[in-house]
């Protein structure tokens, strides 16, 4: 750890972009929220680097726009995120499709926040993807329930199994509910699970 002030600790693992430089906070056990009226929406180039924030998302990241563009949207990912999600976001939008699922980001002061992010991708004129779009909402609380669950046993997984074993988990889970991953987030969400 780094001590930066006297309050303030931050990991040695830092983000570099150019002459830009993030360092990535060490999380605290403290939740922020969002009003179900407000959408965080960020854009990103084709490298998930941010190319655009909105206000909610500069509020919610806790990063001003000088510091976060041209950052890897990995700025705001929690350590309590399985890479297994992110794979299978990545897996996906790059087929041109969209996304949905629920994260815990991670704040400039440490706090986090969940959301039910919709990934999708941005095409130019001759329908080549030129980048991502993601749209932000209040996820359902009552689904934070199993989704938390299972991200924990898809994060002990990877421990010691990395992606490969975070995925069998996930692929368990959605054969346990019969249902496509798509079909189990927007069960969860809508509450008709």
């Amino acid at each position: 750890m780094f001590e930066v002030s006297k309050n303030k600790t931050v990991d040695l693992l830092s983000i570099k972009r150019g002459k830009k430089k993030i360092w990535k906070p060490k999380p605290i056990n403290v939740e922020k929220f969002f009003s179900t009226s407000e959408l965080i929406v960020s854009k990103t180039d084709t490298r998930g680097n941010i190319t655009y924030g909105n206000e909610v998302f500069t509020k919610m990241a806790g990063y001003i726009e000088d510091e976060y563009l041209g950052q890897p949207h990995s700025i705001v990912r929690h350590p309590d995120m399985p890479k297994a999600v992110f794979k299978l976001l990545w897996e996906t939008i790059v087929t041109g499709r969209e996304v949905n699922a629920y994260v815990k980001n991670l704040s400039k002061d440490g706090t986090y926040y969940w959301v039910f992010a919709n990934v999708t991708p941005s095409f130019d004129r001759q329908q080549n993807i030129i980048g991502y779009h993601s749209t932000r909402r209040v996820p359902n609380r009552d689904a934070l329930n199993i989704v938390e669950g299972l991200y924990k046993k898809m994060k002990s997984s990877e421990s010691f199994g990395g992606i490969h074993e975070s995925s069998t988990v996930l692929i368990d889970t959605l054969k346990q509910f019969k249902l496509s991953y798509e079909e189990l987030i927007f069960r969860l969400q809508y509450n008709t699970l």
